[in-house]
């Protein structure tokens, strides 16, 4: 019985605040994975914005229910994946326990970018492309 039991994956994705890039890949990874249990926190975490929310809905992705969360909240949690989508978040992960691969991918924070709306939302598509090729890549590699 043991051998027809596959443990479900787990994934925790990490940035600086949670509000944008980590939530994106949230979104995406339960989008494409939704046999896997999947989590996204944040260094110091903020708010999600609603910018992140509205270009994953033009991807028909609607990430607004999810909440921000702090990493805090996860550290005696074990994990097969840490996904950090920023230096900071790299350099500031905490140890978890198990055996986490620990990845890292440096993604423009959207949340940064100034200018008017729709300069904005470039930066924020920008952002959710990389994610999205990021993630793809990834699972492509993974093995079941």
């Amino acid at each position: 019985m043991k051998g027809n039991l596959k443990k479900k994956k787990r994934v925790l994705i990490l940035c600086t605040g949670n509000s944008c890039r980590s939530q994106i890949a949230e979104g995406f990874f339960k989008k494409c994975r939704n046999d896997w249990t999947v989590e996204s926190a944040g260094i110091s975490p903020t708010k999600l914005n609603p910018l992140a929310v509205k270009v994953m809905a033009e991807k028909g992705i609607d990430i607004s229910h999810q909440k921000t969360k702090s990493v805090k909240k996860f550290l005696n949690q074990s994990f097969d994946y840490i996904i950090t989508v920023c230096d900071n978040a790299r350099e500031s992960c905490p140890l978890f326990p198990g055996e986490a691969q620990y990845i890292h991918w440096n993604i423009e924070d959207a949340a940064l970018a100034e200018g008017k709306t729709e300069d904005k939302l470039k930066k924020f598509r920008e952002a959710r492309d990389d994610i999205e090729k990021h993630i793809l890549n990834f699972l492509k590699e993974v093995k079941d």
